[in-house]
């Protein structure tokens, strides 16, 4: 999936165990814990903004259910005006300004994920 951001730039989701496309500019992890059995020169990552990525409190709760899916979104739209995570976000926005972004996750199901709240509240 690929939007612009509110800045310019435009925003990739992906996987961080898929393999690196040109396209993806600058690539950046979004989960807050390091993905499994990948080292960090495979990843190739250009950032890890664990700070953006939902409350581990959250993370359990949710547990990619889609049933709680709603309601996770609307949970982590609300954690993500603290300021720590607000700073991460304006920094995700900075980068997009600069050209291509391409938010990274371990998560199998990214429609499910935090991943798109990231890239629609990038655009707000």
């Amino acid at each position: 999936m690929v939007r612009k951001s509110r800045k310019s730039g435009a925003v990739r989701m992906r996987r961080v165990y898929d393999p690196v496309e040109a396209e993806d500019g600058t690539r950046v992890l979004v989960d807050r814990l390091w993905p499994r059995g990948l080292s960090k020169g495979a990843a190739r990552l250009d950032a890890w903004l664990k700070e953006v990525a939902p409350s581990d409190e959250l993370r359990k709760w949710y547990g990619h259910d889609p049933e709680r899916h709603e309601e996770f979104v609307e949970r982590y739209e609300a954690e993500l005006a603290d300021p720590e995570r607000a700073a991460a976000l304006e920094q995700l926005r900075d980068l997009a300004a600069k050209g291509p972004v391409t938010l990274l996750s371990s998560t199998k199901e990214l429609p499910l994920s935090h991943v798109p709240v990231i890239v629609e509240a990038m655009s707000d």
